[in-house]
């Protein structure tokens, strides 16, 4: 099992490596789409008047992308839920990694400059990339149990971190020599990565014959463990078919062989307690996190007037700060057995991380520490929501008797979380270009509150529920 997880983790850092390339060039393609010393004899590399028509049409784009990716999930989730998981996430890594190359690389060899070239295929690489993500927490859900999933989903999730962490180094070493390099680096680099998948990937234990561990620590040998263990966060308990004890069987046995589950609608999967409102809760956060994710490097630059080189490298310190918040989020949430109190105290402080960060003076040790500091508390509940909680909406006991509904969950609460992105990227060049950075600070401010107010009906609940055990706990002593 730890060797799956391995390979989802390769998976999905390859991915989002080529993905944070877009924001890691900015500067660079603003540059070759506007009137500068270095096109000026090339006026075909003229797109844009000036600079700020460049930064509202690369908003644009990323916004594209999301609403694109969004629609994207929430096809793909029940797709993967109805078809062998390998090959839909194979298709989404070559494909994504083909438009890419066409995207970034190809058109800037054979000097295509064309606004509808550029929004036509980031629309394609947005569903493409949009067929990854649920296959893998899907997968993850059929390797891993529901006992330690905060933690073990927190520090697999961190998988997106490392990506941008890697596209980042990746991009800024190679910069210098064009743009158009960084796409080709990265897209070759996640192709490979998507024949790997096709070639080697298990998808479920099923495929060996080995045994699922649900035991108190989500992983190791397959021991049997009590009834409490078992116990999920979002229901009384969590009975998977052919669950023996402290494991799920695989192995075939002898009888006729039972009729597999049947996958739920996406109405059906909407409709699942918790869905909803921890859908538009990371519909706010995503906006919040993927304007972190499109648009530091290029903050980083313009405010502080910084090398592009050195903004990519900086801007590594939130995702650092994202890896360690949704691994030590996840743990604490698997401590309480609860995860919405987890996400309220984080997001709080997340409010206050976000003011300290938007007075953060020019300095590049200090700016790396608050963005740490920031990526922890806003990163880290994002990474378990996406991953974790999703995991635990898709196997939830409402699903007894129809337990394929992971990939389908994944997608409705990852789309609904991208729609709420795709919105947001546009309004921070806008609000950016109209009023200042400042302006886009406090707008990611309320998102974060309105992350928090979408829960709160579950923050209540499971704070109620967790009180009443410590008052029960208290009566038994």
């Amino acid at each position: 099992m730890i060797d799956q997880m391995t390979h989802q983790v390769k998976h999905y850092v390859l991915l989002h490596a080529s993905r944070k390339t877009f924001s890691n060039v900015k500067v660079s393609i603003s540059a070759q789409w506007t009137p500068s010393v270095q096109n000026e004899s090339l006026p075909e590399h003229r797109l844009f008047a000036d600079e700020e028509e460049a930064t509202l049409f690369l908003g644009a784009l990323d916004t594209i992308f999301l609403f694109s990716y969004a629609i994207g999930l929430y096809v793909s989730g029940v797709i993967g839920d109805r078809m062998n998981l390998r090959y839909v996430l194979c298709f989404g890594l070559c494909g994504s990694a083909t438009v890419e190359f066409v995207f970034g690389t190809l058109t800037e060899w054979l000097h295509l400059y064309n606004v509808y070239l550029y929004c036509g295929l980031w629309v394609l690489n947005g569903l493409l990339q949009s067929a990854v993500w649920p296959c893998v927490v899907a997968i993850m859900g059929n390797w891993f149990g529901k006992s330690g999933r905060g933690f073990v989903f927190g520090l697999w999730s961190a998988c997106a971190s490392a990506g941008n962490i890697l596209g980042a180094f990746l991009a800024s070493s190679v910069l210098k020599y064009g743009y158009e390099y960084a796409f080709l680096v990265t897209s070759v680099v996640q192709f490979a990565g998507g024949v790997v998948v096709f070639f080697g990937l298990l998808t479920s234990p099923k495929e060996v014959g080995k045994k699922l561990l649900n035991s108190e620590a989500g992983f190791g040998p397959a021991v049997e463990s009590d009834s409490e263990s078992q116990r999920p966060l979002m229901s009384d308990e969590e009975e998977d078919e052919g669950c023996d004890g402290g494991y799920y069987s695989v192995e075939q046995s002898e009888g006729p062989q039972e009729e597999l589950p049947q996958p739920i609608s996406f109405l059906q999967a909407f409709l699942l307690p918790g869905v909803l409102p921890y859908s538009l809760a990371y519909a706010c956060l995503k906006l919040v996190n993927y304007s972190f994710f499109f648009w530091l490097p290029f903050y980083l630059s313009s405010n502080y007037g910084w090398k592009e080189a050195q903004a990519d490298r900086l801007s590594i310190w939130y995702d650092v700060g994202g890896i360690v918040g949704g691994t030590v989020q996840g743990l604490v949430s698997d401590f309480l057995g609860k995860r919405a109190p987890v996400l309220a105290v984080s997001l709080l402080l997340a409010m206050g991380a976000l003011v300290g960060y938007s007075h953060s003076p020019a300095d590049q040790v200090v700016n790396a520490a608050l963005l740490a500091l920031t990526g922890f508390f806003i990163g880290g509940p994002s990474n378990m929501i996406s991953s974790a909680i999703s995991a635990d909406l898709g196997r939830q006991d409402a699903l007894r008797g129809s337990q394929e509904a992971l990939a389908t969950v994944t997608g409705i609460v990852d789309g609904t979380g991208s729609i709420g992105a795709a919105g947001g990227q546009y309004l921070v060049s806008m609000i950016e270009s109209r009023l200042g950075w400042m302006y886009v600070f406090y707008f990611f401010i309320v998102m974060t509150g309105g992350s928090i107010l979408f829960i709160a009906p579950l923050i209540y609940r499971e704070t109620r529920s967790m009180w009443r055990d410590r008052q029960g706990l208290h009566q038994q002593l």
